[in-house]
């Protein structure tokens, strides 16, 4: 890695955890990301097939600069995030994305800005159990009512977060009634801490 990049990903960490630690309730990861975790997500998204791709919470841009390298050139892709110091983080590394400084429930507003009605693909990076029910009730209808027929939710959890209440009452409950067809991948080890990610499909 060049020492521009190495500085660059050295801010971005510092960036990540102070926002942890000021902003809790919105930003549920322990740690950036892994390159591994970010190659799942990516390609259960078939981002490189995707003319409409939209990014939930994208953070300090982890999963952002993968889908960047993978899309197509004549996509659209937006990303919402409600925290003001990743979305500065976001639209200075990643320069080909939308970013919005909004919550995911207010994503048709955004498609529709720039004249379209439904994507292919949702990624997201949420932290699901720390919402109340009436938020992910809210993001989910809303995530449901932008993909288009056929298209694509993919969101992770960490491996131990669909086995405690909250975790199974959303991955297990709210996801399986609302789409169609729910896959759950291997967990994934090289991120910390180990992940699974949920592949949701609109009928």
């Amino acid at each position: 890695m060049s020492e521009k990049g190495t500085g660059t990903s050295i801010v971005s960490t510092l960036t990540f955890m102070k926002e942890v630690i000021l902003a809790n309730r919105s930003t549920g990861a322990l740690a950036p990301s892994s390159k591994a975790l970010a190659e799942m997500v990516t390609n259960s998204a078939d981002v490189a097939n995707a003319r409409v791709i939209v990014e939930f919470g994208p953070g300090t841009g982890v999963f952002t600069k993968v889908i960047e390298r993978k899309m197509r050139p004549d996509a659209l892709f937006i990303a919402l995030e409600v925290n003001p110091e990743f979305v500065k983080a976001t639209r200075k590394s990643c320069r080909k994305v939308h970013v919005y400084h909004d919550g995911a429930q207010n994503t048709r507003k955004y498609l529709q800005q720039h004249g379209v009605e439904h994507c292919d693909t949702i990624i997201s990076g949420l932290p699901w159990s720390r919402f109340s029910d009436e938020l992910q009730d809210e993001i989910l209808d809303a995530t449901f009512d932008v993909l288009r027929p056929g298209g694509k939710f993919i969101t992770f959890a960490y491996s131990a977060s669909p086995l405690l209440p909250s975790g199974k009452k959303f991955f297990k409950g709210k996801l399986q009634r609302k789409f169609k067809r729910v896959t759950r991948s291997k967990q994934i080890w090289k991120n910390f801490p180990p992940s699974v990610v949920y592949v949701c499909q609109k009928g």
